[in-house]
C-alpha cells in the first residue's frame, strides 16, 4: 500500500507553492530516502543571456527547497522546517538550454536538526553542476522545543 503523504501530499509541497511554480519545479519522485526536482529549461530563468545556462539563485534555491523535501521524506510526514545553513560548491556550469534535476537524502536527523546532502546536475549525478550541504531546524510542538527550558516569569530563580 502506498504512502498517502509521499503519494498525495509532497508532490504539493514540491511544486505547488507559488514560488515553487514560478520557478518551474516539478515532482519527479522519491527512490529510497533520495527526493528528486527537475527545473524545465526556460529562457526567464537564464542568468546570462550569452551562455543560455541557468542563473546560479535558480540552482540555490532548487537545492535548497530538494534539501526540506529530503527532511520531510526522512520525518515521514509535513513539519516545519527552516534552513539553518546551507553551503553550495558549483562544480561546473550548467549545459546551456538542458532541465537541471536535484537530488536530496537526508543521512542525519536528530530530534530538532535535519542534516542533508543535495547535488544538481543534467542527466548524470555523477557530473553534479553543483554539491550542498545543509542542516535545517525542525519545529517542535512538543515539550523539546525551542525555549522550553527557559523559566516562565512565574518560575523562582
Amino acid at each position: 500500500m502506498s504512502d498517502p503523504f509521499l503519494t498525495d501530499i509532497l508532490p504539493q509541497l514540491a511544486s505547488g507553492a507559488a514560488h515553487t511554480h514560478a520557478l518551474g519545479f516539478t515532482y519527479e519522485g522519491v527512490e529510497g530516502d533520495r527526493v528528486r526536482l527537475r527545473t524545465p529549461w526556460r529562457a526567464d530563468l537564464v542568468g546570462d543571456p550569452e551562455t543560455d545556462v541557468f542563473a546560479g539563485g535558480l540552482v540555490t534555491a532548487m537545492l535548497d527547497h530538494v534539501g526540506g523535501l529530503a527532511i520531510w521524506v526522512a520525518l515521514g510526514r509535513f513539519a516545519p522546517i527552516a534552513t539553518l545553513d546551507l553551503r553550495i560548491d558549483y562544480m561546473r556550469a550548467a549545459r546551456p538550454r538542458v532541465d537541471l534535476l536535484s537530488e536530496a537524502r537526508c543521512y542525519k536527523l536528530t530530534r530538532t536538526i535535519g542534516f542533508v546532502r543535495a547535488w544538481a546536475f543534467e542527466s548524470d549525478p555523477a557530473d553534479p553542476v553543483a554539491a550542498a550541504q545543509m542542516t535545517y531546524v525542525i519545529n517542535s510542538s512538543d515539550a523539546s522545543a525551542t525555549g522550553s527550558n527557559l523559566k516562565s516569569r512565574g518560575d523562582a530563580a
